[in-house]
């Protein structure tokens, strides 16, 4: 037995006698990927994603394979097929894989899984910014082991999910598939993710590695122009937890270039931050079409060779979809450009990954991959309606809801009745079959706010449509009018309907102009709150949109973030009263349209100020607000020390009560302020948070034990530091609501903080 195929061996050798036996081009093909592609697409022609062909006119399969290949690409979540035809089509393409290698390796089969994995007849679960709104960490990784559960089942390796960005523009069109705009919420809940994923066999990747949410305008791909503090205190965090924490194996590339340099081609990022720093011993994956865009689009590569040069050189290992810009690495290095170095360092980490996942035991077979399995479970199901319960946020109501049972109700807009608005734009009806205009089955039973809301009020339900989520069409406008003056109570229905680069609303590549709702849907608020029948307003969406234009006339306002298959009756519950709202706004909702209105994480100048700007960034409904059918009290704040040294902890302890009538959820969220410090300091930044569930009348004691680490910032010098002074105490309800204050003092001098600082508040609840 060759010792890289003995399980007994440990994994560093079992690489090393590997690499060492492989030839230049042999190594290069672990670094390279192939992407089979569909037949016909009989919807739309042309490029689906933006330079399409630079991702997919790569080498053809068989120049792919011929010296071994490092990852397959989407052989499930390309085009419908269904499961039985993607477990054959995996098992043919690594059956041919491992018969041209000389060594027997196979492929890393990698697959979208954001909203579940994505593909055909598989569970849609709530978008991301829904996970969000949960505030459950522990929801959120039993999820993302589901997910990882079925994509091991079927054969796949990894998944490129989940996405750390944090949202600084509501108009940016990933918003949807972020966790939200508070560094501590992305990082935690995306750590949780990635435990659920690994905890499954399946690779988790994160993305995308760094700054990519910052871009000018919101618009996807566009320049970042953040500094080394924002980049180092707001964006690293979450990626920085999710190895730390979630021990991921895998980071994907931003597409963006900071202050003018790419991403791809910045080894202070790719190597300096994520090996050196941190320890990643993982793979450092690319998004798709990147590294031809060095010369595409960055304009800093002459040609693709040399795009492919200066990303493997910069900590890049593998590039996908296909080889394109890396099938020119073996010549760059035959001619000197390249050093050989760099394809060793490359090829060990994929090797490396390879073994860890079994690809060369001796038992390995690639005709036994995967197996026929219901990616629909009714344990799918059951996850995703517990995530979408508990994500819908209740944001205002004046006691028209819960809705009375024998209410007759006008449902109108146009987000009622289509099941595709429940889903994000990595949903595979909304990735993949919008492009299939002869597939009508969306391969998943999906009921709507319509059909859940029918089976739940006994009174009539009329339903209208209203107006389009797009598009100026006012063919129904009138008959919903007419329908919400005849009835007790209107509820309108309206958002997003989530695509791909301009053929939606919401999602990658569909950004905002401003925060109105798409379409002429104001309109229809309008018109049926002219009515003067009392209107709850549902906005089920990816992004905020400002509401502060009528919410004052509304009886009651419903967010819901994409809640996914199972989202009709989460909706339907908390209207009818079911279920007590426990959902949490992860992103404020603005009260203007604005031009970009600010996230909370806000210094002091970028608050309001009084008479020096004529205009409010403060949001309608603020980061973490949600109410419910039930009151909490906050009471009787604790500190353990009025003093802490630098390198110390101390903990916070306050008291929530449920003052109401019906069990009920309250999520106590944690912050501190920095009030005075020698860099401008956010006014005030989350750092802990947990969700406490109690009966009416029942109390629980939170204690948050906070490490003086999670104060430090980036000083003056580009170090982190923990500096002395005072820091101010706040727990409440959101950013905005925080009944408990009170402060500690930081002692000594100021301390610079080594890698490997504590990274998370651990909380405890008694009962």
């Amino acid at each position: 037995m060759n010792l890289w195929n003995d399980p007994n061996a440990s994994v560093a050798d079992r690489v090393e006698a590997l690499l060492a036996a492989m030839t230049l081009e042999e190594k290069v093909g672990q670094l390279a990927s192939f992407w089979p592609q569909p037949a016909t697409v009989s919807q739309v022609a042309g490029d689906v994603a933006p330079m399409e062909s630079a991702m997919t006119e790569g080498l053809t399969w068989e120049e792919s394979i011929r010296h071994g290949l490092g990852h397959l690409t989407r052989c499930f979540g390309t085009e419908p097929v269904s499961v039985d035809e993607g477990v054959k089509r995996l098992r043919d393409y690594q059956r041919q894989i491992v018969e041209r290698s000389r060594f027997a390796i196979p492929a890393i089969a990698h697959e979208e899984c954001l909203t579940g994995f994505t593909t055909y007849g598989a569970t849609v679960y709530p978008a991301a910014i829904a996970w969000g709104a949960t505030f459950d960490p522990g929801l959120v990784e039993e999820m993302a082991a589901a997910i990882g559960s079925d994509m091991r089942a079927v054969g796949i390796d990894q998944g490129l999910s989940p996405v750390l960005d944090v949202v600084r523009d509501y108009r940016w069109g990933r918003v949807e598939e972020s966790l939200g705009e508070d560094p501590y919420l992305v990082g935690s809940l995306g750590a949780a993710y990635v435990r659920g994923l690994e905890s499954a066999g399946v690779v988790a990747t994160l993305k995308h590695f760094a700054g990519y949410s910052a871009s000018k305008a919101g618009r996807n791909h566009a320049p970042v122009s953040i500094g080394r503090r924002e980049l180092e205190d707001v964006f690293l965090p979450p990626f920085e937890m999710a190895i730390r924490e979630g021990h991921a194996r895998s980071v994907m590339n931003s597409y963006a270039d900071l202050d003018g340099v790419p991403v791809l081609a910045t080894a202070a990022l790719l190597t300096d931050v994520l090996r050196d720093r941190w320890g990643f011993t993982g793979t450092v994956v690319s998004d798709y079409g990147a590294v031809p865009f060095l010369a595409l689009t960055h304009r800093v590569a002459e040609d693709a060779r040399a795009a492919g040069v200066m990303a493997l050189g910069s900590g890049l290992d593998v590039e996908l979809p296909s080889t394109t810009a890396y099938a020119g690495l073996a010549a760059a290095v035959a001619d000197g450009t390249l050093d050989e170095a760099y394809v060793d360092r490359a090829a060990r980490r994929v090797l490396r990954q390879k073994i860890e996942l079994g690809m060369l035991d001796p038992d390995y077979d690639p005709a036994s991959l995967g197996d026929s399995t219901d990616l629909d479970s009714p344990r799918n199901r059951d996850i995703a309606r517990r995530v979408a319960e508990q994500s819908v946020v209740l944001l205002q109501n004046d006691g028209v809801l819960p809705l009375a049972r024998e209410t007759r109700v006008a449902l109108v807009g146009p987000c009622a009745d289509n099941p595709n608005t429940f889903m994000g734009c990595y949903a595979f009806p909304n990735h993949v079959l919008a492009r299939y205009s002869d597939v009508e089955d969306l391969g998943i039973e999906v009921p709507t706010l319509l059909d859940a809301l029918s089976d739940e009020v006994a009174g009539e339900v009329v339903h209208h449509l209203g107006v389009p989520v797009t598009g100026e069409d006012r063919h129904d406008l009138e008959a919903a009018v007419e329908a919400a003056a005849a009835s007790d109570v209107a509820v309108v229905a309206v958002g997003d309907l989530a695509g791909l680069f301009g053929l939606g609303t919401s999602g990658e590549g569909c950004d905002a102009v401003d925060l109105r709702l798409p379409g002429i849907q104001e309109e229809l608020v309008e018109r049926v709150l002219a009515t003067g029948t009392p209107t709850v307003l549902v906005v089920v969406s990816g992004r905020p949109y400002a509401l502060g234009a009528f919410v004052d006339r509304c009886a009651a306002v419903v967010q819901a973030f994409m809640p996914g298959e199972e989202g009709g009756g989460a909706l339907a519950g908390v209207l009818t009263g079911r279920l007590n709202p426990e959902g949490r706004l992860p992103v404020a909702v603005p009260a203007h349209h604005g031009g970009q209105p600010g996230t909370y994480l806000a210094t002091p100048l970028a608050w309001y100020s009084e008479g020096i700007s004529n205009l409010d960034p403060r949001p309608l409904f603020p980061f973490g607000h949600g109410i419910g059918y039930t009151a909490f009290d906050l009471s009787d704040l604790r500190l353990s020390s009025e003093t802490v040294a630098p390198d110390g902890t101390l903990e916070v302890t306050a008291t929530v009560t449920n003052v109401g009538e019906r069990a009920g959820a309250e999520v106590v969220q944690l912050y501190l302020g920095d009030p005075l410090a020698q860099v401008t300091r956010p006014l005030k930044q989350l750092v802990g948070y947990v969700k406490v569930r109690l009966d009416a009348g029942s109390s629980a004691t939170v204690t948050f034990a906070v490490h003086v680490d999670r104060t430090s910032f980036t000083g003056r010098d580009g170090q982190r530091i923990v500096e002395p002074g005072r820091i101010d105490v706040m727990v409440g309800r959101s950013s905005e609501d925080l009944p408990l204050t009170g402060c500690f003092e930081i002692t000594g001098d100021v301390r610079v903080v080594a890698e490997g600082r504590v990274l998370t508040t651990p909380v405890r609840v008694d009962r």
